[in-house]
């Protein structure tokens, strides 16, 4: 005990001296930074929760204690209100009100409720313009700046607010009431009235955990969706962009024109694809198509993570002539590529119908 005091001691008197809340705030700007920007945590549902405070709540507090370093209560009315004989008609007091008004008591700060009210106002009002200023710099609205630009903010806020407390008088300084919260929590816990007082107490502390567990856990964890992969063909336009329009139609054999398939992975996981080109000359009877020949063209394969996107331009050569020959773009997740790759065999596909003439 007494070799921790000695470790308090050494640390400067800023440190030592911060309050309770505003060293709360620095510890969560930390922690938030490092569970967005590091190479590890920031995969894990860590950053959510503290993504949420840092952006809904801290911000607002720290720019609060920043105006109000002062204790404040709430308002409580007086009940006694000046006299016809004290103020004549049509004029106020020396405390600027008139016959019949409510006279308030002084007050210099907030109280608890309404720095949390305002703390959280305030920094739904404090990111949105912050993000507005960073619209208008090199560095735009990307993740990095904006947290950056977040936690300088709300650092610089929560250091003026501790040097404002410290030239209080310590009596008139703002505390949040830990020890008073706890005492009165704990009293009403542990040393119930009466029996049944004690089995509501249980009962609240149970809905309180659940209902806490509940939205942690929908935070932390929340629902994949739906879950597929994509396959598509797509070509540039004369400003070298890739559209879905103006597909080659007209081949001929020998000549082969650029086309780019596409991939894209929304299987929450990280798959290995396998895209087989094959063309197919196929004849077709009411709503019956057949396919007669099938030749393989070409195959790529590529590695992709959640929610990424591949595009790989080809030449397009069809080696079988005639009209309506069949080429299909083939998708297989994991590397499952059959005997015979067929649109039997897979669910992702894409196809494009041409004429391919002799030389």
């Amino acid at each position: 005990m007494v070799e921790t005091r000695s470790l308090v001691a050494m640390l400067p008197r800023p440190v030592r001296t911060l309050p309770a809340d505003l060293a709360t705030v620095f510890v969560l700007v930390g922690l938030t930074n490092i569970a967005v920007l590091g190479p590890i945590i920031r995969d894990t549902p860590l950053r959510v929760p503290l993504g949420l405070a840092f952006v809904l709540f801290v911000p607002g507090y720290a720019f609060i204690a920043a105006l109000f370093p002062e204790s404040g209560e709430a308002a409580t009315a007086d009940t006694t209100s000046p006299t016809d004989e004290d103020v004549t008609a049509g004029e106020s007091d020396n405390r600027g009100l008139v016959p019949g008004s409510s006279v308030f008591a002084d007050r210099s700060g907030i109280d608890g409720i309404e720095r949390v009210a305002l703390s959280f106002g305030l920094s739904i009002a404090i990111t949105p313009l912050l993000g507005l200023a960073l619209n208008f710099t090199p560095w735009g609205i990307r993740l990095v700046p904006i947290m950056l630009t977040v936690s300088a903010f709300t650092v610089g806020a929560a250091v003026v607010a501790a040097v404002r407390r410290w030239e209080l008088p310590e009596d008139e300084r703002f505390r949040v009431p830990y020890r008073a919260w706890y005492a009165a929590g704990r009293a009403e816990l542990l040393e119930p009235d009466t029996r049944a007082d004690a089995a509501l107490n249980v009962l609240l502390v149970a809905s309180v955990l659940l209902a806490v567990g509940s939205v942690g856990y929908a935070v932390m964890v929340p629902p994949q969706g739906e879950q597929f992969s994509a396959v598509y063909i797509l070509t540039e336009d004369d400003d070298g962009e890739l559209t879905a329009d103006n597909y080659p139609t007209e081949f001929t054999r020998g000549e082969p024109r650029e086309i780019v398939v596409g991939i894209d992975n929304h299987e929450h996981r990280t798959v290995d694809y396998t895209v087989v080109l094959v063309e197919q000359r196929v004849s077709v009877e009411g709503n019956e198509t057949t396919v007669e020949e099938q030749r393989e063209l070409d195959r790529f394969e590529t590695r992709l993570a959640h929610n990424e996107s591949w595009h790989q331009p080809h030449d397009l050569e069809p080696t079988m002539t005639g009209d309506d020959i069949r080429l299909v773009w083939l998708l297989y997740p994991d590397g499952d590529v059959p005997a015979e790759p067929s649109m039997e065999t897979t669910e992702y596909y894409a196809h494009l119908w041409v004429d391919v003439s002799d030389e």
